[in-house]
C-alpha cells in the first residue's frame, strides 16, 4: 500500500479552499455591483470562529466508549474545532449559515476510522445504539448533503475517512487501480503519477474532493468529454453497510443481473459506507493543449458543440459560455465596467494524450467549429481557463463578504430541450430574485455554461449573482423551490453532478415517480433498517 507524501489543510470553515488563497475584490468590481446589482455591504460583520454556537454534544459516556474501542481513542473528537469543520457543506446556503454563527446543525463527535473493518465495527454500534452516521469525504457538498436529521436518535457522528487514504494495488495491465476512498482528488494524481497513470478527473472541488465523495455523488469533471463522468471509471467498489459487507464487481462488465454498483454510485452514504474503489485508469497525457473559439450567439455555439458531440472525434475539454458568462469571463477586472457586450459567446477546448493523437483531434474538431461559424481565438483563453478553472469558489467567498447572494446549480437534458430548459432556468430566476423596487438595481445576474456533452445531450451549469436582501437564506430558498420546479416541467433532471442531498429531494420525488421512491426506501430498510445513515438526504 502506498499513502501520499503530504497532507492536505482543512478547508476554511466558513468558505472554501485555503484561506491564503482568498480573494479580493477590486473596487471597480465592487462599484459594478453596487451600480448594476444593487449590491450593499452586510449591515453585521460575518461571525468570528470563537463566536460560532453549538449545542451541547449529546452522546452519552457508554456510546463514546464503544466508538473509542472501535477506532481508538485519540481517533473520536468532539472539540470545537472538528465538530465546526465538520458542520454542513459548502452551498451558499451552508456558507450563510455558517457566517452568522449557526453551529447548531454540527454533529456530536467525529470519528476517523482506519480501516473497512474499523467502519464495520462503527456502523453496528451506531445501529444498535440509534446514533445517525454522515459519511464525511472532502465536505464540498453543494446540496445539503451533509446534516442528518437528529429527530429519533441518541446523536449524530460525522464518519471522516480520511485516514482510508492509501492506494492499495495497481493492475497496469488491466488499467486499472484499488484505492481508498478518503484519498483526495490530487493526492490520488499524485500517487498514480508515480506509474505515469491518472484518473483525468478534474471537478471544480478537485483541490478538497475525496474518491469516495466522487463516487458517492455520481461526480462529473471538467474533463469529461475525454475522460467520462467518475462513475464510468468505476469498475468495483467495496461498500460497509450496518447489515454486513457488500462488494461489486468482478469484471468490467457482466450479464449477470443487474449491475448492483450502479446502487451504490450515487447513493450518498444512504445505503452505506465506500471503503474501497476499483477505478479504471488513462496513461498519463504526452500533451496538452487548451485553446478559445467564439461564437456568436448561444445558439450557433451549441449547435457546433452538438456535431463535434455526435461525430466526433472529441475533444478531452469542450464547454460553451453563453454570452453573460463570456462577458463577465473575459473583462479584466480594471476594465470590467467598460467591456463591450458584443464579445459573443467563449468556447474552450482542450485536448489530452498523445502527440499525434492530439493532433488528430484539433485538426478534425477545428473543420467543424470553424465550418460552423467558430472564430479561433488561439490558446489565450484556453490556458487562462485551464489557470483559473479552481478559482470560482474563492471569488464566491468575496462577494458574499460583500453582501452578495452568488450561488450555483446545474441541470441536464437532451439536446432538442436544451433551449426551453436555458429559457426557463433564466426566466425563473430573473424573476424569482428580481428587485422589489426597481430603482434599487436591474435584478440578478444570470450566467451559464453548456459542458458534459454526449452525443444524446449535455449539461447546463448556471451562476446567479444577486444582492442581498434582509433574509438571503429565505431569498434563496423561494428561488431555488422556484427553478427546482421549473427545471422538471421544463423536461431536465434536477441534477447532473452535485447530487440530491437534502435540497433536492421533492423534486427528485417528482422525477423518479412514486414506484421509484417505494424502490429507494425498500434498499433502504434492507441495508439499513434502523436508518442511521444519513437521514433526511436523498431519499424522498
Amino acid at each position: 500500500m502506498e499513502t501520499p507524501d503530504s497532507s492536505v489543510e482543512p478547508m476554511l470553515w466558513s468558505g472554501w479552499g485555503d484561506p491564503a488563497k482568498a480573494a479580493e475584490l477590486p473596487e471597480p468590481v465592487r462599484k459594478l455591483l453596487r451600480e448594476l446589482l444593487g449590491v450593499r455591504e452586510p449591515a453585521e460583520p460575518a461571525a468570528s470562529f470563537g463566536e460560532v454556537r453549538l449545542h451541547a454534544a449529546a452522546l452519552s459516556p457508554l456510546v463514546l466508549a464503544d466508538l473509542r474501542n472501535a477506532v481508538g481513542a485519540e481517533h473520536v473528537r468532539f472539540d470545537d474545532d472538528a465538530r465546526i469543520r465538520h458542520t454542513r457543506g459548502k452551498s451558499t446556503p451552508d456558507l450563510l449559515r455558517m457566517r452568522a454563527g449557526d453551529g447548531f446543525e454540527a454533529p456530536d463527535a467525529v470519528l476517523l476510522p482506519s480501516s473497512h473493518d474499523e467502519v464495520l465495527e462503527v456502523l453496528r454500534i451506531c445501529a444498535h445504539h440509534r446514533v445517525a452516521v454522515v459519511p464525511f469525504g472532502g465536505g464540498t457538498s453543494v446540496v445539503g448533503g451533509l446534516v442528518a436529521s437528529r429527530q429519533g436518535f441518541a446523536g449524530v457522528i460525522a464518519l471522516d475517512l480520511a485516514r482510508l487514504n492509501r492506494l492499495v494495488s495497481v493492475d497496469a495491465e488491466s488499467m486499472v487501480a484499488d484505492l481508498e476512498p478518503g484519498l483526495r482528488a490530487p493526492q490520488a494524481e499524485q500517487l498514480l503519477a508515480g506509474y505515469g497513470l491518472t484518473l483525468g478527473h478534474f471537478p471544480q472541488s478537485y483541490e478538497y474532493a475525496t474518491l469516495g465523495g466522487f463516487a458517492a455523488a455520481r461526480s462529473s469533471g471538467q474533463a469529461s468529454a475525454g475522460y467520462g463522468r467518475f462513475d464510468d471509471m468505476v469498475v468495483g467498489v467495496t461498500v460497509a453497510t450496518p447489515r454486513g459487507t457488500l462488494e461489486f464487481g468482478r469484471a468490467p462488465k457482466s450479464a449477470a443481473g443487474p449491475d448492483l454498483r450502479q446502487l451504490i454510485l450515487g447513493s450518498e452514504g444512504a445505503f452505506g459506507v465506500i471503503t474501497s474503489l476499483r477505478l479504471r485508469v488513462r496513461r498519463a497525457p504526452a500533451e496538452k493543449v487548451y485553446e478559445g473559439w467564439r461564437f456568436a450567439s448561444f445558439k450557433a455555439g451549441t449547435a457546433a458543440l452538438r456535431r463535434v458531440a455526435q461525430e466526433g472525434p472529441l475533444p478531452t475539454v469542450l464547454r460553451l459560455s453563453d454570452e453573460a458568462e463570456t462577458m463577465v469571463g473575459l473583462a479584466k477586472p480594471g476594465e470590467i465596467g467598460g467591456f463591450q457586450a458584443d464579445a459573443g459567446c467563449l468556447a474552450i477546448v482542450g485536448y489530452e494524450g498523445e502527440d499525434t493523437d492530439v493532433t488528430y483531434r484539433r485538426e478534425r474538431t477545428a473543420e467543424t467549429l470553424s465550418g460552423l461559424g467558430g472564430i479561433y481565438l488561439g490558446p489565450e483563453p484556453g490556458e487562462a481557463w485551464a489557470h483559473g478553472r479552481y478559482s470560482a469558489p474563492y471569488l464566491r467567498d468575496a462577494l458574499l463578504s460583500a453582501g452578495a447572494t452568488v450561488e450555483t446549480l446545474e441541470t441536464a437534458c437532451f439536446w432538442s430541450g436544451i433551449p426551453r430548459l436555458y429559457d426557463a432556468v433564466r426566466l425563473v430566476l430573473s424573476v424569482a430574485l428580481g428587485p422589489a423596487d426597481p430603482s434599487a438595481g436591474s435584478g440578478p445576474l444570470v450566467m451559464c455554461h453548456l459542458s458534459h456533452v454526449y452525443g444524446t445531450g449535455a449539461s447546463l451549469y448556471f451562476t446567479v449573482v444577486t444582492a442581498q436582501s434582509d433574509d438571503p437564506l429565505g431569498q434563496w430558498d423561494i428561488a431555488k423551490r422556484a427553478v427546482n420546479e421549473a427545471i422538471g416541467l421544463a423536461g431536465g433532471t434536477i441534477s447532473h453532478h452535485h447530487g440530491v442531498g437534502r435540497d433536492h429531494r421533492t423534486a427528485y420525488a417528482a422525477e423518479i415517480g412514486e414506484l421509484g421512491v417505494e424502490i429507494l426506501r425498500a434498499v433502504k430498510d434492507r441495508l439499513d433498517p434502523v436508518g442511521i445513515l444519513n437521514p433526511g438526504v436523498l431519499i424522498p
